[in-house]
């Protein structure tokens, strides 16, 4: 089916309106449009005919969204509607005109609270993800939204997944992930876990932080190569006045080997939630690696300088003993 992405302007789809094209990516158009029903303002993503005409793709993009948009999360972009009219295979969701993407090209690189709040948003919405089995493969600052009040959303979970499987079905040679993001297993065609995501959102943060991801190049296969070997250089050089924690879990997140990052995205978020409030502490574990108990199981004041006291006491009696027997 050949069609311009123009032509669908003014068009229903399902329950939606299309308003007005406002983007387009490798696989989708993307539109503004409302559900014709109470007039609520969504985001429509349309397939690109060429690969809603593969029947095996165009099936697996749907599966991967409809199970996309069972995911209900404060921190995660609701799914509403996930269809195929007339040929047109679309899903709408929440309509967020703003992205990270674009709030650091018109402000800059971000504070460092707003950098861990950030991080803990997403965090979250990745543990919620994690937890049912779904990796993203592609956190960038494209995919990570500004709902109104602010809040960080995350998009797109089920493309790069919709891929992925198309790609491991077929041996299609298809592109999973942008290469700006990708993480070295990725990159290496290695199986993947949640720690990729991680991984991505390492890069993510070094932007927010500094402004520019931390290895460029306009080869592909350069970028892939400087993702598995090359080490990154340190937030701090070029952003001074962040502390040497934030860097220290901005480099952890951008470990080679998926061991030296965090075990898991709760992991993450429970050091992050640790900076933010130190006496409400969610971890087992603080940074430090020592175990951060609540104020209710933590020992009085008083009972370190009486240990203290003891000890002393006690060596001095095995010292006097010591001494008569010799």
């Amino acid at each position: 089916m050949s069609l311009d992405p123009q032509e669908l302007v003014g068009q229903t789809l399902g329950n939606c309106v299309v308003d007005r094209l406002i983007g387009t990516g490798g696989l989708t158009w993307i539109y503004q449009g409302h559900l014709n029903t109470e007039g609520t303002q969504v985001a429509i993503k349309v397939l690109r005919p060429r690969y809603a005409g593969d029947p095996q793709f165009e099936s697996r993009f749907r599966n991967e969204f409809q199970i996309a948009s069972e995911f209900v999360h404060p921190n995660i972009v609701q799914i509403l509607e996930v269809g195929r009219d007339r040929g047109i295979t679309y899903f709408a969701m929440d309509y967020h005109p703003e992205s990270l993407a674009d709030r650091l090209e018109a402000g800059g690189p971000m504070g460092e609270d707003e950098v861990i709040d950030l991080a803990a948003c997403v965090a979250r919405a990745l543990d919620f993800a994690h937890s049912a089995g779904f990796i993203h493969r592609d956190i960038k600052v494209e995919n990570i939204l500004l709902a109104a009040d602010g809040r960080p959303v995350v998009a797109d979970f089920g493309i790069a997944r919709a891929i992925s499987g198309y790609v491991s079905a077929t041996g299609q040679n298809m592109t999973i992930g942008t290469p700006h993001y990708i993480s070295p297993e990725q990159a290496q065609g290695r199986k993947l876990d949640g720690r990729s995501d991680l991984y991505a959102l390492g890069v993510t943060l070094y932007k927010a932080v500094t402004g520019t991801v931390p290895f460029s190049s306009t080869d592909w296969f350069e970028l892939a190569r400087m993702h598995v070997e090359e080490p990154p250089e340190a937030p701090r050089v070029k952003r001074p006045d962040i502390s040497m924690r934030l860097e220290r879990i901005v480099l952890r997140l951008l470990a080679k080997q998926p061991d030296d990052r965090y075990p898991s995205a709760a992991a993450l978020l429970a050091e992050l939630e640790d900076i933010r409030d130190p006496e409400r502490r969610t971890s087992t574990f603080g940074a430090d690696g020592l175990a951060a108990l609540s104020p209710a199981r933590r020992l009085p004041k008083w009972v370190w300088p009486a240990a203290a006291v003891t000890l002393v006491v006690a060596v001095a009696i095995l010292f006097v003993l010591l001494v008569q027997r010799g």
